[in-house]
């Protein structure tokens, strides 16, 4: 799994780091979302699920890396 967001659509409302702050974070001088990893451990997936599903925008994306 890959996570994925979009800095531009984020409002900084820290929702995802409040759900998994070892892999979010928020930007000091605008509070927009940071990866910290960009491949959650096994162990993080359940609350970096969470996160994606509480982004009030829809900023963060979680991808399998499976193409066809």
């Amino acid at each position: 799994m890959r996570i994925t967001v979009e800095r531009e659509r984020c409002i900084g409302s820290g929702a995802c780091v409040f759900t998994q702050p070892a892999v979010f974070t928020q930007d000091e001088e605008d509070g927009r979302v940071v990866l910290a990893q960009d491949v959650p451990d096994a162990g993080n997936l359940a609350s970096v699920e969470r996160a994606v599903l509480m982004c009030p925008v829809s900023a963060i994306f979680l991808e399998s890396g499976k193409r066809r």
